[in-house]
């Protein structure tokens, strides 16, 4: 075993840290060598969602002391930018096991630094969160999540002034300080006069918000006649989707009741993740019993959301989240022409490796579509960027969309409102929702997109995914499935190189560890090490005209036999 590894598990052996801790560092090195080395062979690392990772005693763990340090440096952090000023910081927590006692250490470290803490009393949705940043006009927010990763997972997501996660320069500077830090610098003893717990209040004006910002005119009729099923996976949706819905007007609601009960465990399911079919079996098959129009199903904080609709014979299936966030763009954008709103003064916003189709949304209406690294924190850093601008909408393919600016993060509470008035609408137009997405394609072209997700665990694995860019970076392939490859951005290097010409440009986007290849006839493809997950993503977009509905079948095997035969060059399967 490497000898920094020892001497890092070693200093936590030393009175800085508690005696339960102590006795499992000393029975992994007694028992478990190799949990040793897994466990501090590295610090927890920010990603594109804040910092993940399983709980556990050590430096690459989620406990009390990770955490505790996270938040020292964020506290000393924000009484260097703010002083003078009374700061205040706003935390929630999801349903996982040991969300609540970590927000309680949290919550302690920053009351022992002298700021005010807002904390819910009981589990909360992230967008809940975000808002509420702003509602009470925090300097900080923080939720601990790990979102939709397994049980054993926790994590802690940071939000600034604006309500959006840390971007650049707070996120560097703050994880500069993080780092600096030594774990006996950590103020742990809570002043509770500064913790302050908050609950049914900012609930009413959370769903205020969502009801004014997610509502377009439906006719009640309309509404009471769209069958709904909903499940929480076990998350922390339950606690804000339901009274959304409710006051909404959305009456025919049936509620995946087995899964309805928050649990840290997601007993009736693989994952609780609605990017996955799996998720949603239970949900499905409430749908047939009952019925339904549409399933909607959200992660365990509830920032994510999965649809499933009817298609043109009737049969259930699962929309991916370019579709799901095309549908609702295109829905807003038209609201907002009919309501003569669009002046050249409004965007929307998307990701490097979400669908080019947004694009041709955003021509189609003269409204701009900025586009942004992976996460929704830079689509919420637009909004801050340019305050000039309006935002109307925007999302990305892992299944997240925001309406307006209220929520600074993908929010699926507002999502599953709007996603349901656009249901509504169409089927009391005779319409579907998948006939609403099949009129876009016939519209705008159509666009198929796919995603594999290769894991690859441990130490080995993190070896593993970084000589996979490196192969794909510095030995770059110049043809893919007979196509030339015409252009490869490299979001690491800020260039995109002209594969013809040779000539580069620059790319005027932070840096991040991602690749994109153009090929001749339109397709994309992306590599990316993900930011939470031990995974490397491959993001494939392929597109076609679409001159009429009744040759999508056609037309959708022709990508899909495009998409494989990229993934076969590419030696993927």
């Amino acid at each position: 075993m490497e000898q920094n590894i020892i001497a890092k598990a070693n200093e936590w052996l030393t009175p800085t840290f508690d005696l339960e801790t102590q006795n499992k560092i000393k029975d992994m090195m007694a028992n478990a060598p190799k949990e040793l080395e897994e466990s501090f062979y590295k610090n927890l690392e920010f990603g594109t969602g804040g910092m993940r990772g399983i709980m556990g005693v050590g430096t690459n763990r989620i406990n009390k002391y990770t955490l505790g340090k996270n938040t020292q440096g964020l506290a000393d952090y924000m009484l260097q930018s703010f002083p003078n000023e009374p700061l205040k910081v706003a935390i929630a927590y999801d349903c996982r096991h040991n969300s609540n006692t970590l927000a309680k250490v949290v919550a302690d470290v920053f009351s022992a630094n002298g700021i005010h803490v807002y904390l819910f009393s009981d589990m909360r949705t992230t967008p809940e969160l975000s808002f509420t940043v702003r509602h009470l006009n925090c300097h900080a927010g923080i939720v601990l999540t790990a979102s939709h990763n397994p049980p054993e997972y926790n994590g802690y997501k940071v939000y600034w002034q604006d309500g959006g996660q840390l971007v650049p320069p707070q996120d560097d500077e703050i994880i500069q300080r993080i780092e600096a830090l030594d774990y006996s610098a950590i103020k742990f003893a809570a002043n509770d006069n500064l913790i302050e717990y908050i609950d049914t209040v900012v609930d009413a004006a959370f769903v205020k918000s969502t009801l004014e910002n997610c509502s377009f005119n439906t006719a009640q009729a309309a509404k009471e006649n769209l069958k709904i099923v909903y499940t929480s996976l076990h998350g922390t949706s339950i606690k804000s989707i339901p009274t959304v819905l409710e006051q909404a007007g959305y009456s025919a609601v049936n509620i995946v009741e087995e899964q309805a009960v928050p649990n840290g465990n997601f007993p009736t399911v693989k994952s609780p993740n609605p990017e996955e079919p799996e998720a949603l079996t239970m949900a499905l098959a409430l749908a047939e019993k009952v019925g339904a129009d549409i399933v909607i199903g959200t992660d365990p904080d509830s920032d994510r959301l999965g649809i499933a609709v009817r298609d043109t014979e009737g049969k259930m299936i699962l929309l991916n989240g370019n579709q799901t966030m095309v549908i609702m763009t295109a829905f807003l954008l038209e609201q907002w022409k009919r309501a003569g709103k669009i002046d050249g003064k409004q965007f929307i916003g998307s990701t490097i490796v979400s669908t080019p189709m947004l694009h041709e949304l955003g021509s189609a209406y003269g409204v701009e579509c900025k586009i942004g690294l992976t996460g929704f924190k830079w689509i919420a850093k637009m909004i801050k960027d340019f305050p000039a601008l309006q935002f109307i909408g925007g999302g990305e393919e892992s299944f997240g969309f925001m309406v307006g600016d209220a929520v600074r993060d993908k929010d699926a509470v507002g999502a599953t409102l709007l996603v349901c008035e656009i249901a509504a609408q169409a089927k009391a137009a005779g319409s579907t929702l998948y006939q609403e997405l099949l009129n876009l394609y016939v519209d705008y072209g159509f666009y198929k997109e796919h995603l594999i997700s290769l894991t690859k665990k441990g130490i080995s694995g993190l070896q593993e995914i970084n000589q996979m860019m490196i192969d794909l970076r510095d030995n770059p392939v110049a043809e893919i499935n007979g196509q030339r490859v015409v252009c490869i951005e490299d979001y690491e290097n800020s260039t995109a190189k002209n594969m013809f010409t040779n000539e580069t440009e620059p790319i005027a986007i932070p840096k991040s560890n991602v690749l994109i290849y153009y090929l001749e006839d339109g397709s994309k493809i992306c590599a990316r090490p993900s930011g939470t997950e031990p995974k490397i993503k491959f993001y494939f977009s392929v597109n076609a005209p679409l001159d009429k509905i009744e040759d999508f079948a056609a037309v959708e095997k022709q990508l899909d036999d495009k998409i494989k035969n990229i993934i076969t060059a590419m030696q993927l399967n």
